[in-house]
C-alpha cells in the first residue's frame, strides 16, 4: 500500500510540479496532501477520495434505530 501511495504521489504531484528548491517543495507539500485526501480518486476505494470513503463508512455505520 505504501509503495502505491509513493508511486501515485510522485506521478501526480512531484513530477507534475516545479521543484526549484526544497523550500518550494515544502511550501507545496501540505496542499498536495490535502488534494490527495480530499479530491483524488483511488481505485481501491471504488474511485472515491479517502475523505469520501470515510464519509460513506460513517453513514453506513450509523444505527438506524435510536
Amino acid at each position: 500500500m505504501a509503495k502505491a501511495f509513493v508511486k501515485t504521489f510522485k506521478r501526480d504531484y512531484v513530477h507534475a510540479n516545479h521543484l526549484d528548491s526544497a523550500k518550494v517543495v515544502l511550501e507545496q507539500f501540505p496542499g498536495w496532501i490535502k488534494n490527495y485526501n480530499e479530491n483524488a480518486p483511488h481505485k481501491d476505494l471504488k474511485m472515491k477520495s479517502p475523505r469520501e470513503h470515510r464519509k460513506s463508512l460513517a453513514v453506513s455505520e450509523q444505527c438506524p434505530v435510536k
